[in-house]
């Protein structure tokens, strides 16, 4: 075999050899060498969006999964990694907006790109489970789960108030609105009332928060999705009116409930707010212009929490007023922008002196400030905020008639039951969580199978007429959603009485497509759902991806698991055991000022570095124009900033192995990994130095017997003592996935066979035969092309279901160990004792070595202490 390491050639045949044997087809069937059922493993990443390219995020992430699909075939596991494409969205329509192109061809030749550098990664990947989301195959069970969900009630239709960007006529989601502009178009962003589709998620909150707790995800994860859901225990009750709308009817029966976690605090109201949407501020507003124009305002605002809670509190009076349900005072309403109608019942009661928003408001509208709470040893200031006004925990009521004196949770209770008694009010626990909204006004989406009947209304596309077909061929334009203008898809028959009828053109939330794709994948070809396959495989044992999906995707595939549940087409409750979330890969940023203000970001590549002599960076150019270049932080490989590593680049020069190891060996997988192109050249030397061993032996080791000899030297005591040390460690470490350090044992594996000069034949094949196994599930391709050419399968068989080493604790026996001398505490060298020496022995050889008799200079021994296994130290 060559001396040189052709990585290109090396990963080319290794790939092909695969491929052809279609190595990585899983069969829920499988049985080990004794006839016996395989256990299965479920191991499986985050689908990617087809956007083109691969990034370093996917290489970290699959890799990850790569590793631990193969290091679990070897140990006898039937281990599944499939792979799929989240290929709906809005990505790929503003793509074809720029290209003049559909979204299908944008998004299909992606695929075949992607895919195909995937393949040079050398991913285990099962590729006759593919799925991909936007093809009617797998959509069209989206429809019929949305169809079950509408029978069952957990799938319904109402009018909500949602994000709307006037110029591409659509909903936005709250992370596409920025600065309260459409992350696209950049109009303003006004608040809107439409009908949409809606699932009950809410109905699930309890079980979604509860079933955290017997999860193996990391506890940053779990709390995000605790405070999502957000239970908050309080009371709901009502501000009696007597409000008549223009055909003299009480507006909501003449209550305007609101809730509060605080009613303990409920005798320090002052004024309250409602939303712009509220039935009380619209009814205001038909005779106050000003007011009118202010409900206007607050429509353009954004509806996302994170903006509501920075944003400049505004209001208005309405004029209007409420009594309060205890105290019978009269109460102002007024309208304020931070109030939603779709958060609770539209309105908040407003107690300055104990909420600090309230007090920001009451500040600025000069609104009354009442303080209801009191601390021993504090005084109330009403200029300026102080935390402890909010305080819970050691607060007592004060200015409070008959409930002075309470603490906070006695205060909530009496207060709750006085309301009680006049059928105002009670305890009622509330989530944050919201029903989600599927319902999008755009195209390249899975299409909402209902058809709207001027004589029945909306009905249910039949089961037999699934899947509603996404015509493929539209091209957006950028005025709105085109499937509007598409009479060949609009026009259809009424199910039920057969008139001409108009199909739905909003289409789902991308979120349902990556709400089950994972069980699809356990069910390829299946004419329903899922199928008993999925029994098999589910729930998933290991799921891998970014934090960034902590919230929002993780919880969408909990509910839908157990909506699936309810229907009876599983039987678990929850999707995903185990969450691995790995880091984020970081690269450096350089940017230069432009003249206009803006930053131009240049790509590390791009940018002449000098540094000061400990290495660190003090200026830059950039290479070609000589400009100077700003040095910025460390950030996330972001296009925005211009210091991504383009993976094919990358495998081009130094190959898939190499960037599987830096990847892995650079930071443990949960960490942030920080690019190094001098940490890619060192995997890279390293591999080198693998190939080069490898071949040098392999020969003399394809010829050797896989016996030990019967008596071994010192040399080769010494090198398996070392490996079998070190193999020990790596076990462990792949166990908690902790690649890192994995990749560290096996650099110092290569260390000790390079180092031992006079081993025997047969200790050198057992040793190497051990690094190419441990190795092999971070870089493949080398190990496998080394595996073949020791002769290697003829003992132990392919390197793919080659059985996992085991340590031999007979080479962890030593004859001689080891103990460091102290004199003094202080270290003054060591001595080699036998390992079955008694304590007397080892104080003799101790005393008697040439270190000892040196720092002791004749002085008696007072004492003499030993640590087994560790230290002898001499007191003088």
């Amino acid at each position: 075999m060559s001396k040189d390491y052709d990585h290109r050639a090396i990963e080319a045949a290794a790939n092909a050899q695969w491929k052809s044997g279609d190595v990585y087809r899983v069969d829920e069937q499988a049985k080990d060498k004794k006839g016996q059922p395989k256990k299965k493993y479920y191991a499986c990443s985050m689908l990617p969006y087809p956007s083109g390219k691969l990034h370093m995020g996917h290489v970290r992430n699959y890799t990850i999964n790569d590793v631990m699909t193969r290091q679990l075939r070897m140990q006898g596991y039937n281990v599944l990694m499939p792979m799929g494409w989240d290929a709906f969205g809005m990505p790929a329509e503003n793509a074809a907006l720029n290209n003049n192109v559909p979204p299908a061809a944008w998004t299909y030749d992606n695929i075949a790109y992607m895919k195909k550098q995937m393949d040079a990664m050398g991913l285990a990947i099962d590729w006759s489970r593919e799925i991909t989301t936007c093809k009617p195959d797998y959509y069209r069970w989206n429809q019929w789960l949305f169809l079950k969900m509408l029978e069952k009630g957990v799938a319904y239709r109402k009018t909500q108030v949602v994000n709307w960007d006037p110029i591409d006529q659509t909903v936005l989601a709250n992370e596409q609105v920025i600065d309260g502009r459409g992350w696209r178009s950049g109009a303003l962003v006004e608040k809107r009332e439409i009908p949409g589709y809606y699932l009950n998620i809410t109905a699930y909150a309890e079980e979604l928060l509860t079933g955290l707790e017997g999860l193996g995800w990391p506890e940053r994860v779990k709390l995000m999705q605790q405070n999502w859901i957000g239970k908050s225990f309080g009371v709901r009750f009502a501000f009696n009116h007597q409000i008549k709308d223009d055909a003299g009817q009480l507006i909501q029966d003449g209550k305007m409930f609101v809730f509060t976690t605080r009613a303990d605090t409920v005798m320090g109201v002052t004024f309250c707010a409602v939303a712009a949407e509220h039935p009380l501020a619209l009814h205001a507003s038909k005779s106050n212009p000003a007011l009118a124009a202010f409900i206007e305002k607050c429509k353009q605002g954004s509806v996302i929490e994170a903006d509501l809670a920075t944003q400049e509190k505004e209001g208005m009076p309405t004029g209007l007023k409420v009594t309060h349900p205890l105290t019978g005072e009269e109460v102002d309403v007024w309208v304020g922008n931070y109030v939603l109608m779709s958060y609770g019942d539209g309105a908040v009661m407003g107690v300055p002196a104990h909420d600090e928003r309230d007090f920001a408001f009451a500040l600025k509208y000069k609104i009354a400030i009442k303080p209801v709470m009191a601390i021993d040893g504090q005084t109330f200031n009403a200029s300026a905020w102080q935390d402890w006004y909010a305080d819970k925990e050691t607060v007592k009521a004060v200015n409070s008639g008959k409930y002075d004196g309470l603490s906070h949770s006695d205060a909530v209770h009496a207060v709750a039951k006085d309301l009680a008694a006049l059928n105002l009010g009670e305890l009622k626990t509330t989530y944050r969580l919201r029903d989600w909204g599927i319902s999008r006004q755009r195209y390249w989406g899975t299409p909402i199978p209902i058809i709207h009947c001027e004589s029945c209304g909306e009905v249910p596309v039949p089961e037999k007429d699934l899947p509603v077909v996404l015509p493929e061929d539209c091209v957006p334009d950028g005025s709105g959603n085109p499937l509007n203008k598409r009479e060949d898809f609009l026009k259809c028959t009424c199910p039920k009485c057969g008139k001409p009828a108009r199909r739905e053109t909003d289409t789902m939330d991308t979120f349902v497509d990556s709400s089950w794709y994972f069980m699809r994948y356990t069910s390829p070809g299946a004419n329903a759902m899922v199928d008993e396959r999925n029994d098999y495989w589910m729930p998933m044992d290991q799921y891998i991806g970014g934090i960034e999906h902590a919230i929002l995707h993780l919880l969408y595939a909990r509910f839908w698991t157990k909506v699936m549940r309810d229907l009876g087409l599983v039987k678990f409750d929850e999707p995903f055991s185990n969450l691995l979330t790995q880091g984020m890969v970081l690269n450096d940023t350089y940017y230069i000022d432009e003249p206009n203000g803006r930053k131009t970001w240049v790509n590390p590549d791009d940018a002449l570095v000098e540094t000061d002599d400990k290495g660190r960076p003090v200026s830059a150019k950039h290479k070609t124009s000589g400009k100077a270049v700003n040095i910025g932080g460390v950030e996330k490989m972001a296009k925005s900033k211009n210091n991504g590593i383009d993976p094919q680049s990358l495998i081009d020069q130094y190959g898939a192995d190499t960037a599987r190891l830096f990847t892995m060996f650079a930071a443990p997988p949960e960490q942030q990994l920080e690019w190094s192109s001098s940490g890619v050249e060192g995997a890279s030397r390293f591999l080198r130095r693998l190939w080069s061993y490898g071949a040098a032996h392999a020969a003399t080791v394809h010829q050797t017997s896989d016996k030990l000899p019967a008596n071994l030297t010192e040399a080769d005591q010494a090198l398996r003592l070392e490996i079998h040390s070190v193999l020990k460690q790596a076990n462990f470490d792949y166990q908690r996935k902790q690649y890192n350090t994995v990749v560290s044992a096996t650099m110092k594996m290569l260390n000790a066979l390079e180092q031992a000069k006079t081993i025997s034949p047969e200790v050198r094949r057992e040793t190497l035969g051990i690094l190419l196994r441990v190795l092999y599930p971070v870089v493949p391709h080398i190990t496998f092309t080394l595996w073949n050419a020791a002769g290697y399968p003829q003992q132990w068989g392919d390197l793919l279901d080659a059985p996992w080493p085991e340590v031999d604790e007979s080479a962890l026996v030593q004859n001689e160990i080891t103990l460091m001398i102290q004199v003094n505490g202080k270290l003054r060298g060591q001595v080699l004792v036998p390992t079955d020496a008694d304590k007397a022995s080892i104080e003799a050889m101790a005393l008697a070595s040439e270190a000892a008799i040196k720092a002791m200079d004749g002085a008696p021994a007072k004492k003499v202490i030993i640590v087994p296994g560790r230290l002898v130290n001499i007191v003088i």
